[in-house]
């Protein structure tokens, strides 16, 4: 029998972070989840508060914490656009100072550290589809710099500690990912069509659409991420789902699943936004033997019986 493995979440209250505890608790994992409750809801994580493997501890992560623990899931951070622009010096802040709290958590208690980094970290990228080793083309002085140099700042310590502590690490590049409890008005292109969809308001495009994205539904992520923690790979890996397409066939997927009447209107493209945004994953599938099996229009029907619920509540 497995012995339970005690693990630490930080944003675990967030998005992606509640469905990780949900899939380490029903492992039997034992897990204290991390929160400030910036972007994480109290709700994603309610239905394990009763029970005993489960602790929730409301704390900003840019202040250390003395913990005992096995394995530390870094996930604390805003990752929308409207969210991490909100306060640009407090997400610099809190994904430097966070990590680093964390490094030096893991680094006392002999913990493995897995860090939630992006796909951000390759700016608008010249190079396309994204391998890991390319490094990136970033507006070091934009407004989604905070988050995008952040991350690749937060990547820096983590191999300084490996290189210097011999901390272990796992660095996973998290490419767009989508599905229930997403925030519905934090600015990411899935929800926010699907809520205006439901809305019955005209969808709105940044630019004019041909820009392209990526999309992974949240379960195939969670295990990706399961798979890098257990691994002994210890190079950045990408984690996303290389099927691509524009953003414009993105709103009528939508369209035709809600309402096709549904206008489509047009708002200018924001600064720095990517135009292009599609992993290769073929080191994820050769050292994880990973890769998504959830198709757009599968996730999509999930994603839209969520807020479909969420709105009628």
């Amino acid at each position: 029998m497995a012995i339970a493995r005690r693990n630490l979440v930080t944003g675990g209250a967030g998005f992606l972070g509640s469905h990780l505890v949900d899939r380490l608790m029903e492992a039997g994992d034992e897990v204290i989840c991390l929160d400030n409750y910036f972007t994480g809801r109290k709700k994603n994580i309610a239905h394990w508060m009763s029970n005993p493997r489960f602790e929730l501890i409301r704390h900003d992560v840019t202040n250390p914490i003395e913990l005992e623990v096995d394995r530390i899931w870094h996930l604390a951070c805003p990752a929308s656009p409207i969210s991490y622009q909100h306060n640009p010096i407090k997400t610099a802040k809190t994904i430097f100072l966070g990590t680093y709290n964390m490094l030096g958590l893991a680094r006392r208690v002999k913990a493995r550290l897995l860090l939630a980094s992006t796909s951000e970290i390759y700016g608008d990228p010249e190079v396309h589809p994204q391998p890991e080793s390319y490094r990136g083309s970033v507006n070091t002085i934009g407004v989604r710099s905070c988050y995008d140099e952040g991350k690749r700042i937060a990547e820096t310590l983590c191999f300084d500690y490996e290189r210097m502590h011999g901390t272990q690490i796992r660095v996973a590049r998290i490419f767009n990912t989508y599905g229930p409890r997403m925030l519905p008005h934090d600015g990411r292109v899935i929800s926010n069509f699907v809520v205006q969809a439901l809305q019955q308001n005209p969808i709105t495009i940044y630019g004019d659409g041909s820009q392209s994205r990526s999309f992974c539904y949240v379960d195939d992520l969670i295990e990706g991420l399961i798979r890098l923690m257990n691994s002994d790979y210890t190079r950045p890996i990408n984690l996303g789902n290389p099927n691509e397409f524009t953003i414009y066939k993105l709103a009528d997927l939508i369209r035709f699943r809600i309402n096709q009447g549904l206008e489509i209107t047009h708002k200018q493209l924001p600064e720095d936004d990517p135009k292009q945004r599609q992993p290769l994953i073929e080191l994820a599938k050769k050292e994880l033997h990973w890769q998504p099996k959830t198709s757009i229009e599968d996730g999509l029907t999930q994603t839209i019986d969520y807020f479909r619920n969420e709105l009628n509540t």
